[in-house]
């Protein structure tokens, strides 16, 4: 499932690629016909991400606050299985390096494609090599799959498959939502003392709250055991043992990583002073993760051999010297 900083690429990209523009909007799968004519013909506003969730406010008019109750709001939530493809011409890109041509987020984090079915290139491949069709002359593909929804402008395409939420709400029903979530450590509004307080009134251990969207929002599998193995914080202690200025500095630790990620669209948590050189053969999540999905392997801070363990459903990785507190 993509973690925060996915959702929060997504929401910067579509709110670059279609903020302002009138959009075309469909369900070729048929399973969201009735909420796609609702928006279709309609501007989209821009974007906004909260942990994993991704809204999208659409009005008949550019002018329309966010807050009015002309404003229908679309809720997506990709799960295990959903992901965004993009295509369009030369004009349609963004920065945040998931705009068209050939990018797809998405389940699997987050690689280019070629386009209309063609060979995916991998994240190294030179995109730009493939021809680019100019404005003017791109013409959509047809849709690939059991598209959820589609998202048509003038200069390219974002087709939605498999994700488990695609809903319409209004304002009420988006404030709704966001009151079940927890603080999102990149939004402006993230509350760390909230963070803290949601932890230390559970008897839970830490290592499950992490991933419970309700204490915070955004946190997945990786980020969990990372965050925990960099503040030395063992994955098992309860949250209402854990002190404040512990849980602080936990926060204060994910911000910047998960702004790297947005940043990148990778996860990378290891300091570059502790990255193996070379990068031990078959292990080449050396460089980039500290134990996660390293069972076995040497903890890169103290040589302990890493351990894994299902907790909630979830693989747990953690060094039980480093995080033995």
């Amino acid at each position: 499932m993509p973690e925060g900083h996915t959702i929060h690429r997504l929401s910067a990209a579509l709110s670059e690629l279609y903020g302002g523009h009138r959009l075309a909007v469909t369900s070729p799968q048929g399973r969201f016909a009735a909420g796609a004519e609702r928006l279709d013909g309609q501007v989209l506003l821009g974007a906004q991400a909260h942990g994993k969730h991704l809204f999208l406010p659409f009005a008949p008019e550019t002018d329309v606050p966010a807050d009015d109750a002309a404003v229908t709001w679309l809720r997506v939530h990709l799960g295990l299985y959903g992901s965004w493809t993009f295509d369009g011409d030369s004009s349609f890109t963004a920065p945040h390096a998931i705009g068209a041509p050939r990018r797809r987020v998405g389940e699997r984090g987050e690689h280019a494609l070629a386009r209309s079915g063609g060979p995916a290139l991998t994240d190294s491949g030179d995109a730009d090599a493939l021809a680019v069709p100019a404005p003017g002359t791109w013409r959509a593909p047809e849709p690939r799959g059991a598209v959820r929804l589609r998202l048509l402008g003038e200069h390219g395409v974002a087709d939605l498959t498999g994700p488990a939420a695609c809903e319409l709400l209004d304002a009420e029903g988006v404030a709704a939502v966001r009151r079940r979530l927890g603080p999102d450590p990149l939004r402006p509004d993230g509350d760390r003392e909230l963070f803290v307080a949601n932890v230390r009134r559970r008897r839970k251990a830490v290592g499950e709250l992490l991933m419970d969207q309700s204490v915070i929002s955004g946190i997945g599998n990786i980020y969990r055991a990372e965050a925990l193995l960099r503040g030395g914080l063992s994955p098992f202690r309860q949250g209402q043992h854990v002190s404040v200025a512990r849980l602080r500095a936990l926060w204060d630790d994910l911000v910047p990583l998960m702004e790297h990620g947005v940043a990148t669209g990778h996860i990378t948590t290891v300091e570059p002073g502790d990255v193996p050189v070379p990068l031990p053969e078959g292990d080449e999540e050396a460089g980039r993760w500290y134990v996660y999905h390293r069972a076995q392997r040497p903890c890169l801070r103290c040589g302990t051999p890493v351990r894994h363990k299902d907790v909630a459903g979830r693989r747990l990785f953690w060094c039980p010297s480093c995080q033995a507190h």
